[in-house]
């Protein structure tokens, strides 16, 4: 990725987000003019990222879930989120493949990054989640779930583990696509807000 840098995005890059994503050459040439205005040395921070999260949820305190979301996309480790790595994100959260966001889901919730996810890692992800509801929207969640350690809760016992077990990847995937409901628990569903916010910034 030697030329971060230079205005235009390489061939190969293009080309490979075009055939991962569902954007097209346009789309993908007219974010990354926007993406070097935004981070002119081609790379988000950390706190670049919280900021850019904390605009979509004025209302609510994202901190912690973007740091999640931030260390499941930053593939290298580095500390940083290339424009590969961030249209990557982008394209999973706001309409990748079932599958895909599914292991996108598993990462986000690995917060240690060991293979597998333990109750305590869903209940910190759960509460990352819950920071973001609006406390009005808190008080209409169905009783069994209105809060983190109820909805973690409710997520552990889908899948039926024991207090200390761990979930792999694949028993995490299947168990989700098998149950619309776990899928509804664990995420934070409000994409459609980020997309119109998105989509003010492209015009």
């Amino acid at each position: 990725m030697g030329n971060t840098k230079s205005s235009t995005l390489s061939k190969e890059l293009l080309e490979e987000l075009k055939s991962n994503t569902k954007y097209s050459e346009a789309e993908l040439c007219s974010w990354y003019q926007s993406f070097l205005k935004e981070c002119p040395g081609g790379k988000i921070s950390k706190e670049q990222f919280e900021g850019i999260y904390a605009s979509f949820f004025p209302d609510a305190n994202p901190t912690a879930y973007a740091r999640h979301v931030f260390r499941s996309f930053d593939t290298n480790a580095d500390g940083t989120l290339d424009f590969q790595e961030y249209i990557v994100a982008l394209h999973l959260t706001s309409g990748g493949k079932t599958l895909q966001k599914l292991e996108w889901a598993f990462a986000l919730y690995d917060v240690d990054g060991n293979g597998t996810i333990s109750k305590n890692e869903i209940l910190e992800i759960v509460r990352s989640i819950f920071n973001m509801i609006p406390a009005d929207d808190q008080e209409n969640l169905p009783e069994d779930e209105n809060t983190p350690e109820k909805r973690a809760e409710k997520i552990w016992s889908f899948f039926g583990k024991k207090e200390n077990d761990k979930i792999s990847e694949g028993e995490f995937i299947q168990g989700v696509m098998d149950n619309k409901d776990i899928l509804r628990l664990i995420q934070y569903d409000e994409p459609q807000k980020i997309k119109d916010k998105l989509k003010e910034k492209k015009q």
